[in-house]
């Protein structure tokens, strides 16, 4: 059978678009950036260790769902107002936000971290400040001299569970009971005799759950009332500007010394220390809370 010019025609550009297709897919394949693996409790890992994310703006699988609290510890996502109150004007299941006297308190989350607690110590030893550090288990674990440093320079410890677990509020009583013991004994086997009075639930999401057990473990959760947001790294500037116009007697500002690149933090924290000490005293929060 003799194949006419125009078959044959039609079989050369249908090769050809075959081919084209082909490298497309290859390039746009090739464009697609990888996928950061993230840790299904909110922490992505990286090259350089663990990133905690405070805020995921999506739910990833794996994810453990809340249906009491947002993951979110923002303003905007959590339905807070940054005050320490939901929105709609419900406390945060008891957690305390203000310091509850006249005096400022900061506090600094996600570390030890050996690039950022340092240079945050220095700084705060320079201005004679105590402050309170909720650390993470496994970083107390990794991390023991770092501990150290912070309860020899007279800092509040504080319990922000064992791998930053935003969902940790919406699993079961024991889990979450065996969470806050597993960082308890890691902080506890650095510095033996710091007292752990406070917990910090990661993101923010508090339930009625994780604050109930805190308490049976004689912890009082702790949440805040200024935050800069400054996981979200807007520059030191930002962060500076938001601590000095929001604080106020009896502030508990949010900050991070770990969990990510928190060199704005790190220079934030001396550009702002001159203001806060001349308006304010600031303490680290007691181990007697009441």
């Amino acid at each position: 059978m003799r194949v006419s010019s125009t078959a044959r025609a039609a079989g050369v550009v249908t090769l050809v678009l075959a081919g084209l297709l082909g490298s497309a897919y290859v390039l746009g394949r090739s464009l697609v950036p990888d996928q950061t693996p993230r840790h299904p409790t909110g922490v992505i890992t990286g090259a350089d260790g663990p990133h905690y994310a405070d805020q995921p703006s999506v739910a990833e699988p794996g994810d453990a769902p809340n249906t009491s609290a947002s993951t979110s510890a923002g303003p905007a996502e959590a339905g807070q107002d940054g005050s320490g109150r939901d929105a709609g004007g419900d406390n945060l299941f008891g957690a305390h936000s203000t310091t509850g006297t006249p005096r400022l308190a900061l506090t600094f989350d996600d570390g030890p971290d050996p690039r950022y607690t340092p240079e945050v110590l220095a700084i705060l030893r320079e201005y004679d400040v105590r402050a309170t550090f909720c650390v993470v288990g496994e970083n107390a674990q990794n991390h023991p001299d770092l501990l150290q440093s912070i309860v020899n320079d007279g800092h509040t410890l504080c319990n922000h569970s064992w791998h930053h677990d935003v969902g940790l509020g919406a699993r079961s009583a024991d889990a979450i009971r065996s969470d806050l013991l597993r960082t308890n004994a890691a902080i506890r086997a650095a510095v033996p005799n710091a007292p752990i009075v406070w917990y910090r639930q990661p993101g923010g999401a508090w339930t009625y759950p994780v604050v109930s057990v805190a308490r049976q473990l004689g912890m009082t959760p702790l949440h805040w009332s200024v935050d800069p947001s400054d996981w979200e790294l807007p520059g030191a500037s930002k962060i500076t500007a938001t601590v000095v116009t929001q604080a106020e007697p009896g502030s508990v500002v949010l900050l991070h010394d770990a969990g990510g690149d928190r060199q704005g933090t790190v220079e934030a924290l001396r550009r702002m220390l001159p203001d806060l000490t001349a308006r304010f005293e600031l303490e680290a929060l007691p181990t007697d809370p009441t």
